[in-house]
């Protein structure tokens, strides 16, 4: 308030005190400024944690963007691999055959050499094999689809044999190997 202003209304409150009248005037005057201040300042309260929370919220939005992207730059190659898996296993069956000729033998060193560049194509993009034979049987990785006694070649809850090769990109298993487990 200006000083004038600030003057007239201490004079007008002296006149109030001093012609004995009640005090409820002066509470009305005082009342409306302090509810006024009180009822913006409240306002100015509720819109700085609107805003905050908007921006708080924007942050999320962001860093949940931030880590969708890195997630699909990163797993980019999960479906294409998982594609791919059906015909490496078939291209390692078509080399478990015996070949006698030349054309048979040469036939073989192609198949080779086009699982051999798939196989490192499937590297290159982070798509590896999962460990088996001989290893710890872990059901994170592996599918245990028959079980053997355990006896002194092979102990409990390794894998004896592998069915099915398995694959992972990353931390991610695109396929369990499936394999024989002693028990």
């Amino acid at each position: 308030m200006a000083k004038e202003e600030k003057h007239e209304v201490e004079e007008e409150l002296e006149e109030v005190d001093s012609t004995d009248t009640n005090s409820t005037e002066t509470e009305e005057i005082d009342i409306p400024e302090i509810s006024e201040v009180e009822e913006l300042t409240t306002k100015f309260n509720e819109m700085e944690d609107k805003f905050l929370r908007a921006r708080a919220e924007i942050a999320n939005m962001s860093n949940r963007n931030k880590n969708e992207r890195e997630q699909l730059v990163r797993y980019r190659s999960q479906d294409l691999g998982k594609k791919l898996l059906p015909a490496i296993d078939n291209l390692e069956r078509a080399l478990a055959t015996e070949v006698t000729d030349d054309q048979g033998a040469s036939l073989k060193k192609g198949v080779e050499m086009v699982l051999e560049s798939l196989n490192v194509a499937l590297k290159e993009e982070g798509i590896i094999e999962i460990k088996a034979d001989g290893e710890a049987f872990d059901p994170n990785l592996h599918q245990a689809v028959q079980t053997i006694p355990a006896d002194d070649d092979h102990k409990a809850d390794t894998i004896v044999n592998v069915l099915q090769k398995g694959y992972q990109l990353h931390d991610r298993v695109l396929r369990p190997a499936m394999v024989i487990v002693a028990q």
